[in-house]
């Protein structure tokens, strides 16, 4: 009976010490993926050439529309931005009725700058497109979430609220 006495409390104490170390172990595992994460986007901002896909889409005086099932991305190099981005809001001239295939652009850009601000890095583009001439602004945070913003003498601006990611190139032949 005083084995018993003895025995329960020393493995409950055991149990309680195991378990709160495993706490602090999954702390310091999530601590390791977001510093690894950190980590990543630091190395893809400093190659200066990543992707960017968007979630939701912010149109000047319309609500936010969700972009989950749009295909869409802006592709960034220092000597080559393409766009594939839909376009909601005004259209002020030089855009067909029904033939508008949104900020679908590629060229060299103007001007690619990135800029670091505390926890924050700030790229400014400017391109020449086919028609018109695109003005974009892109801040990444430290965890790779990303707002866009382009603006164009033709259409009102537009932001974009998603993430960074590598460029990955398919080969397919």
């Amino acid at each position: 009976m005083i084995h018993k006495k003895i025995i329960t409390p020393v493995f409950l104490l055991f149990f309680v010490a195991f378990s709160f170390s495993q706490i602090t172990t999954r702390k310091q595992q999530k601590e390791n993926i977001k510093q690894e994460r950190v980590s990543q986007i630091i190395q893809l901002v400093n190659s200066k050439e990543f992707k960017f896909v968007a979630r939701r889409a912010f149109p000047q005086g319309y609500q936010s529309i969700d972009l989950s099932t749009n295909n869409n991305y802006i592709e960034f190099k220092p000597d080559f931005i393409t766009s594939e981005m839909p376009f909601f809001g005004v259209g002020y001239s030089g855009i067909g009725y029904g033939r508008d295939k949104g900020l679908s652009f590629e060229g060299k850009p103007i001007e690619y700058s990135i800029i670091k601000v505390k926890e924050v890095c700030e790229l400014i583009a400017r391109v020449k497109g086919d028609q018109d001439f695109y003005r974009i602004s892109l801040s990444i945070f430290s965890e790779g979430n990303a707002t866009l913003t382009i603006s164009s003498n033709n259409r009102s601006s537009i932001s974009y609220e998603g993430e960074i990611s590598k460029i990955v190139v398919n080969k397919s032949n």
